[in-house]
């Protein structure tokens, strides 16, 4: 494309390219003659398309494994349309009831109406299971009362004699004033229960029994765990690190070899093979009884406890840090250190003033990256964890696969989600995700 000003002037022959703007001012053109300003717009526009469409892959991918599953993820811990969808008549019916005492008859003949259509839909099971979530036993009551009433046969002494009769639970007013309660197709419920509140009868937030004040203690567990194998990958992955950066090429690639090789093995393989070592007649327990640490009688249990998960998941995350501490150590000159001893430091004074903080970058790389991993991580503590090393991934893949309360689920990796995410933001704001460094 050449530019070229055309100021209006006759060219010879008589002819004149029209080249003057309103304002009476040359216009600079191409050489087709287009203005220079609408052409350099044209190809601006078209390298912006080719970005988009070099982008969009990435983008669409981005958006259909992650974007759209935290969405669906959020709704799910928010939506309350089991009751609302399944027991519409009885939901209209309850509008006018004031709380006090049992509904009237309108009520109960609309439940059995909702429950006989439920029952021939085959989606009573819904309405049963959530609100089973709510209050114990509601689920069995909803299934054998759909299982008894016959809609085309109404009760002389009518529908609500006839249903206390089938099942008495009907008759306590805290079953209706659930009911009433989930009619909103919106709740907090899902959240209040991941930390360890509910509603009550009344609809008041209060303590879960202490029985099942299980979901706070996890999240403390999860994040103290996490941050001691953070810690545990820090202290091993360090001198590691600073081997396979300061000695010579063929050691040092020697070491990156053993680095990576947990990434050649399968991570089910990793973790079985813990169980083998850690186990109470397992490796580690007979080299220790035979060297006479312990008795045979007083193996260490090391496996299905804490311990067993903070074992595995440091071998298995320590690459994760080693990796960010080496590409980060590489870069750092061996004549720093030479200058600070020849100021007079003596070698630790020289290493911990001059060369640990040009390390932070990939600190708090290795940091970030094992913390993320290990909060989420869940195979592992599965299999070595037992009950007092599993995390809350464990627990909201429970609900998830056995008791199907997706929504518990959702509302619990919902608040992992934010708590990863209010540690990052601190993260940045103390120590800056600028200073983070990969290599």
């Amino acid at each position: 494309m050449v530019a070229t000003v055309d100021s209006g002037a006759p060219k010879p022959g008589g002819s004149s390219s029209g080249g003057v703007g309103q304002s009476g001012r040359a216009v600079l053109t191409t050489a087709d003659g287009t203005p220079l300003k609408a052409s350099l717009a044209r190809a601006t526009r078209r390298a912006k398309l080719r970005a988009l469409l070099l982008v969009m892959p990435l983008f669409l991918f981005l958006l259909f494994s992650f974007i759209i599953p935290i969405a669906d993820m959020a709704t799910r811990s928010v939506a309350n349309t089991e009751v609302q969808n399944n027991l519409p008549r009885t939901v209209a019916a309850l509008e006018s009831w004031d709380g006090e005492g049992l509904p009237g008859e309108d009520a109960f003949a609309a439940l059995a109406a909702d429950l006989a259509a439920g029952r021939e839909a085959r989606s009573i099971g819904q309405v049963a299971t959530r609100l089973n979530y709510e209050l114990s036993g509601m689920r069995s009551n909803i299934m054998g009362t759909s299982r008894r009433i016959d809609i085309e046969e109404v009760p002389e002494e009518g529908w609500k004699a006839a249903i206390l009769d089938i099942d008495d639970d009907w008759g306590e007013i805290e079953v209706w004033k659930t009911i009433n309660r989930l009619t909103s197709p919106v709740t907090a419920g899902y959240y209040l229960n991941a930390i360890d509140l509910r509603y009550d009868a009344e609809g008041a937030i209060v303590s879960q029994p202490d029985y099942q004040e299980i979901y706070v203690k996890l999240f403390w567990r999860t994040v103290w765990m996490s941050a001691l194998i953070t810690f545990m990958t820090l202290l091993l992955g360090y001198p590691i690190a600073y081997l396979m950066a300061t000695l010579p090429m063929r050691t040092s690639n020697l070491l990156m070899i053993l680095v990576l090789l947990p990434f050649w093995t399968s991570l089910l393989v990793r973790t079985t093979s813990w169980i083998v070592l850690l186990q109470t007649q397992g490796v580690i327990n007979d080299i220790l009884v035979w060297i006479g640490l312990v008795s045979d009688n007083a193996r260490l249990q090391m496996i299905y406890n804490q311990v067993g998960t903070i074992i595995a998941m440091t071998h298995i995350l320590l690459p994760f840090m080693v990796l960010p501490l080496y590409s980060v150590m590489k870069t750092i000159p061996p004549s720093y250190l030479r200058a600070a001893k020849s100021l007079g430091a003596n070698p630790v004074t020289a290493y911990w003033r001059v060369y640990v903080p040009q390390t932070v970058p990939g600190i708090g790389a290795g940091g970030v990256l094992v913390f993320i991993l290990a909060i989420g991580y869940y195979i592992t503590p599965a299999l070595v964890g037992g009950q007092s090393g599993q995390l809350i991934s464990n627990m909201i893949a429970y609900h998830m696969q056995q008791s199907l309360n997706w929504g518990l689920a959702a509302a619990l990796g919902t608040i992992l989600l934010a708590a990863v995410l209010v540690l990052y933001w601190l993260y940045n704001r103390l120590i800056g995700i600028d200073n983070m460094k990969l290599g």
